[in-house]
């Protein structure tokens, strides 16, 4: 059986761990890539063999492709999806799924109407540390939880937000929480589950952008529990931190390191034998660049093998969308919001007026 053939579209700095994560999927292989700075894409192409294009639709009809990966900035991601789908081709997405609702709507809805699949990267999900708290809270081993807290406490300097311009602004990127932090807020509420309301506050310290560099969040979740997001790239002079805590009736667990991929703390009211041997198993990550990719494309190979559901499909990336909304138009409302909701002061994917 011949390889899925995946078609790259943004060769930016998030391209090459996608590249060397298909390259070690047997079931998987590139097949070309595609940026409008065509001195991009060949670079890229170079390095792979594969041939390179700056326009997708000249992509898609020269080459035999399976899966198309989208890799450009979030605001671009609701009108490339929706060209792309004429194509009928499969669509792996990095994170987020897009800025508005309203296009998430839009964009799942195509891609159902057209019996494409379409898939959001969530890549931390399937860190071994993760993986090992994920299989204790579904056998019950928490109890009744409590608080679950995510903190991301990153550096983002000036230059990096001036080397591209979509970055740090409404209408292409968002601040730190929809950026940086999109992975965080995920796992906590994949952890925790579904959020009845949300009070935030966001502030801009030390860059200059039309966004946020810091932010910070309560929430309720509809079991009961509590939550905490922490998010700031205002970190100096370097990273500090992405982690995640747990905490229940009948044990806590934290995973911390650089993104919530180094188990941290391990305890229970009630240990089983394999707690002693956790942190050799499923302490931390290989090193190989890429590996969380290799291990979620993997997943979407199988999937649309299989047919079987995605861990994370654009339904389930919706879902961290939806709070990064309500996180916004609570910031701006200065009030708690509730969720299900329609964003009304929320910013997010609105390009900027400058005064005149």
């Amino acid at each position: 059986m011949a390889g899925l053939r995946f078609a790259l579209i943004g060769c930016g700095a998030v391209a090459k761990k996608h590249a060397e994560a298909i390259l070690r999927i047997e079931d998987a292989e590139l097949a070309a890539v595609c940026d409008l700075d065509l001195g991009r894409a060949r670079t890229l192409a170079e390095k792979y063999g594969v041939p390179c294009y700056d326009d997708h639709d000249a992509m898609l009809a020269s080459e035999k492709v399976d899966v198309v990966t989208v890799l450009t900035p979030t605001g671009d991601h609701a009108p490339r999806v929706l060209a792309l789908v004429k194509h009928g081709k499969h669509i792996v997405l990095e994170k987020p799924l897009t800025l508005r609702l309203d296009d998430a709507d839009a964009m799942i809805e195509a891609c159902d109407r057209a019996g494409i699949r379409l898939f959001v990267v969530k890549q931390n999900r399937y860190n071994r540390p993760i993986r090992a708290l994920r299989a204790a809270l579904e056998a019950g081993r928490l109890g009744k939880l409590v608080l679950g807290a995510v903190r991301v406490r990153w550096c983002r300097t000036q230059a990096y937000y001036d080397s591209a311009p979509w970055r740090g602004t409404w209408a292409h990127d968002g601040g730190v929480l929809t950026n940086q932090a999109s992975h965080h807020i995920d796992m906590l509420e994949w952890m925790m589950g579904a959020v009845e309301s949300v009070t935030a506050m966001v502030s801009t310290r030390l860059v200059k952008i039309e966004t946020e560099d810091t932010g910070v969040a309560i929430l309720r979740f509809r079991n009961g529990a509590l939550g905490l997001i922490e998010a700031t790239n205002a970190t100096r002079p370097k990273d500090l931190e992405g982690s995640i805590s747990l905490l229940g009736e009948k044990g806590s667990v934290v995973v911390g390191g650089f993104s919530m991929d180094k188990l941290v703390t391990w305890q229970f009211a009630e240990p089983v034998p394999e707690d002693e041997a956790i942190f050799a198993t499923h302490g931390e990550n290989p090193k190989e660049l890429g590996w969380n990719h290799t291990e979620y494309l993997r997943d979407v190979v199988d999937s649309i093998r299989s047919g079987k559901k995605a861990l994370v499909d654009g339904l389930e990336g919706r879902k961290s969308l939806e709070l990064i909304n309500a996180i916004y138009e609570s910031a701006e409302m200065g009030r708690e919001i509730f969720l299900r909701f329609r964003p009304k002061l929320c910013r997010l994917g609105i390009p900027s007026v400058s005064p005149s």
